[in-house]
Parts: structure tokens; C-alpha cells; sequence
């Protein structure tokens, strides 16, 4: 089954374009959306994933349409790979039922990698550079006493949890995580 899916990031912009040429590519079902690709979670698209077999083609105008970030155009691509669906990109030229198009997707794979690796070794580095300098890093530990100070003022039950937060200096959240301890 040819299935195709269509996405705009806002309300007032139009599907049509993308649904005519999804037609034209002779997909059997359109799924659409109008929801921001930065969004991960896409109800549309996340029921597009669930319904296909092996043997489906997937079909968007363009690759920035179905992700707005490599690292998750090549989860969608190994994705479709696993499950034995072709992937079809009209505007792009792309189809991974073609060797340039598997090429094509390995290659980006390959470049996502590359760029995790990178990102993750700038981290490392910084982190290093930070601890040579003395700075451990992490959330800032919080006074003892202000917690304790807290936790009575809360078990006496006579203050509003702004005015203890307010007395003591601690956030809310330490003063709940605290209390359920």
C-alpha cells in the first residue's frame, strides 16, 4: 500500500500542495497534520508508524514535512527499513527502493553519527576543561539547616508553602521532594 503523509506547522497554512502531489504519487491513504515538526509526538504520524507492513511505501513532498531534524529522519529511516517499507521523498528526489536511495540514507546515518560523536566529545572536553578549573558541575547542593527549617515549618503546619519557601530560600520542588522522603 502506497500511504502518504502531509504536514504544515500552523493552522492557517494549507495542506493542498503536499495532498495533490501525495495523490499524484498514487498513495492510497493521506495522512495529515497541522502541528509543528519540532514535536516528536505527531498523532498523525505516530498512526501512520503503527499501521505499516512490510512491502508499504511511505510517501512525503518533502523530508523536512515527516522530521525537522536529522537525528530523527534516520530513527524514521531505520524504522522503515526494519519493517521492510519503502520511503519516497517527491520534492527530494529520494526512494529508498533504489540503491542511490538506501545510499543516500546511509550516508545521512553515517552524518548523524558523526554529528553525535562530535557533540558528545566537545562535551567531554568541556566538562574536563570545567573540573581544571574547579568547577564540579551539577545542580548546586542545598543548606542543610534551610531543609530542616523547612521541614518544621511545614510540620507545624501554621505557614502556606510560599511563606516557607519565602522564609528559607528553597524552591518548592526541594521542599516537596523532601517532605515525601
Amino acid at each position: 500500500m502506497i500511504v502518504g503523509y502531509a504536514r504544515v506547522s500552523t493552522q492557517d497554512q494549507n495542506l493542498q500542495l503536499q495532498i495533490d502531489a501525495l495523490q499524484n504519487a498514487g498513495c492510497f491513504e493521506i495522512f495529515e497534520e497541522k502541528i509543528t515538526g519540532t514535536k516528536k509526538d505527531r498523532p498523525a504520524l505516530n498512526e501512520m508508524l503503527k499501521m505499516l507492513r512490510s512491502g508499504d511505501r511511505v510517501v512525503v513532498y518533502k523530508l523536512d514535512r515527516i522530521s525537522r531534524s536529522t537525528k530523527h529522519l534516520i530513527e524514521l529511516a531505520e524504522l522503515f527499513e526494519e519493517k521492510g517499507v519503502e520511503f519516497v521523498s517527491i520534492s527530494d528526489s529520494i526512494d529508498t527502493s533504489t540503491s542511490t536511495g538506501r545510499f543516500f540514507f546511509r550516508m545521512l546515518a553515517s552524518l548523524a553519527e558523526l554529528e553525535r560523536d562530535i557533540i558528545s566529545e566537545r562535551t567531554k572536553a568541556g566538562l574536563q576543561s570545567a573540573r581544571a578549573r574547579g568547577r564540579k558541575g551539577g545542580r548546586p547542593t542545598v543548606d542543610k539547616k534551610k531543609v530542616d527549617l523547612a521541614l518544621k515549618m511545614y510540620n507545624s503546619k501554621q505557614y502556606s508553602i510560599s511563606e516557607i519557601v519565602k522564609a528559607t530560600g528553597i524552591s518548592q520542588a526541594t521542599l516537596y521532594r523532601k517532605v515525601k522522603m
